[in-house]
């Protein structure tokens, strides 16, 4: 019986100083993909990615490149070891990733756009007048008729990670108010993320508008495996419903915990995570406690994943 998986890829917050750098040593792929995108990029993402420092690496336009670049390192490393995905799903940013891996768009174009995504994300919004905050153990549905009654400044619902976590962004009063209320409502607990703008909602609309020209001049094949959108938690195959998929996600929220749930009903309970850090495998087991989430990041964690997945 062979096992169907699906295959994961991480969004922004995943970046850490040293990753993929195993890769990098051990294999000649993976330095190929750091030379070319040093020269698409046109500054040393290689040395960014592996000596830092944290700071800069933590600047949107920045990051994004980054973990897209070392989620690509990864799943070429495992297709040397002959692992296929099924089915896939990217977090945000990862959604990205995905689509490379899938063969949709070329990794030097999406590494531009990526780029841009982030530098126009930053742009759209002054710093420090929006914010983004995790609220912990609250229903959905608490969220969304919450959110309803904030009458002043924009606030919405930008990431349904799983059940007990969803992410708020907006207007940085708007979202504190937000806060306040959620905490009487019953949320355990509500965290400020550290990001340098409100994602996924529509102060994120002028970004989306820029990005749109570049998701427009760009090839977008169809797919070798399907993906499932962040915006509509839908399987495509199609390269122009993955554009329109990148083109809408901007502005609207992820959902996560839907996506993951429509890979189940594909008959899929078997995770990799590709690329840095665990984020997602953790989000997978708070909605699907009977799900086997793997990770790869570094020589370690690959052995370990191919063990299980060979058995």
């Amino acid at each position: 019986m062979v096992k169907k998986i699906a295959f994961l890829f991480p969004g922004q917050a995943s970046q850490y100083v040293g990753m993929a750098k195993e890769f990098y040593d051990n294999y000649a792929v993976a330095k190929e993909l750091f030379g070319m995108a040093n020269d698409v990029l046109g500054f040393d993402i290689t040395r960014l990615c592996f000596e830092g420092p944290e700071e800069r690496l933590k600047l949107t336009e920045y990051t994004q490149p980054a973990i897209l670049l070392c989620s690509i390192v990864t799943k070429k490393v495992l297709d040397l070891s002959g692992i296929k995905p099924d089915i896939g799903a990217g977090h945000s940013l990862g959604e990205y990733s995905a689509l490379v891996a899938a063969g949709t768009l070329d990794l030097a174009a999406a590494l531009r756009i990526v780029r841009a995504r982030g530098k126009f994300m930053q742009e759209a919004v002054p710093e420090g007048k929006g914010a983004m905050a995790a609220l912990l153990g609250i229903e959905r549905k608490k969220v969304e008729e919450g959110l309803r009654k904030i009458e002043n400044g924009i606030v919405e619902a930008a990431n349904f990670n799983s059940p007990g976590q969803i992410v708020i962004s907006g207007e940085k009063e708007a979202v504190e108010k937000a806060v306040e209320v959620f905490k009487k409502e019953g949320a355990k607990k509500a965290v400020f993320l550290p990001v340098s703008a409100p994602f996924h909602c529509r102060l994120m609309e002028p970004a989306e508008e820029k990005l749109s020209a570049y998701l427009d001049d760009t090839e977008f094949r169809d797919l070798e495996f399907p993906i499932i959108t962040n915006v509509d938690a839908r399987v495509i195959n199609k390269g122009k419903d993955a554009r329109d998929s990148l083109r809408r996600q901007v502005s609207r929220p992820v959902l996560w915990e839907d996506s993951v749930l429509r890979i189940k009903q594909e008959g899929i309970n078997l995770f990799v995570e590709v690329g840095p850090g665990r984020v997602l495998s953790g989000l997978v087991r708070q909605i699907d406690r009977e799900a086997v989430c793997l990770n790869v990041e570094d020589k370690k964690s690959l052995e370990k994943t191919l063990e299980v997945l060979h058995h």
